[in-house]
């Protein structure tokens, strides 16, 4: 089963190399990786996409809880959350194909950046199931000349936080 892990990391030089060489010791796979800061500079939130079954993400989020820089790893798979991706694409169009495929760019929520015919780029945030549909259905019409995808982005549902501060207050128990 695909999990979505959101972990908040010490923004510190190394963090991100103790998580990534925990999967790679263990075998298990990174499907897709995003790191960026967040509201508080000394934490960066970083999302990772793996599959297992429960048992096994529940090892790695045990595994992730004992590494120092971790401050809080939330499996948002178990609980209802939206997830959203990007994708931009590089496209060659025929001559007079620029209409249909804008067409078809607007209809699936995309924007048209570049709409030069030797290199028409699009975007689309969607989920990941929309955007491989997106992929699909536009290069029937047109040569996909480069596909860059950053990766799920997830954020739960539930009142449960992955903030930094959050997890600092149930800590100190001002819950």
């Amino acid at each position: 089963m695909r999990h979505i892990i959101a972990i908040l990391l010490q923004n510190e030089a190394g963090a991100l190399t103790r998580v990534a060489g925990l999967f790679s010791t263990r075998g298990y796979n990174i499907e897709s990786l995003s790191v960026a800061p967040t509201d508080d500079p000394t934490v960066s939130r970083l999302t990772l996409v793996t599959s297992g079954s429960d048992q096994v993400m529940q090892q790695i989020v045990n595994q992730l809880n004992k590494l120092v820089d971790v401050v809080n790893v939330l499996d948002m798979t178990r609980g209802e959350h939206l997830e959203r991706e990007l994708v931009l694409l590089k496209l060659r169009l025929e001559a007079g194909a620029a209409d249909a495929v804008r067409g078809q760019v607007v209809r699936s929520g995309g924007r048209v950046l570049d709409p030069a015919s030797d290199g028409f780029i699009v975007e689309l945030t969607a989920s990941e199931t929309e955007v491989n549909a997106f992929i699909a259905e536009l290069s029937r019409g047109a040569r996909l000349l480069e596909v860059v995808r950053s990766g799920a982005l997830g954020v739960s549902r539930s009142t449960r936080t992955t903030r930094a501060r959050a997890v600092t207050a149930v800590a100190a128990g001002e819950d």
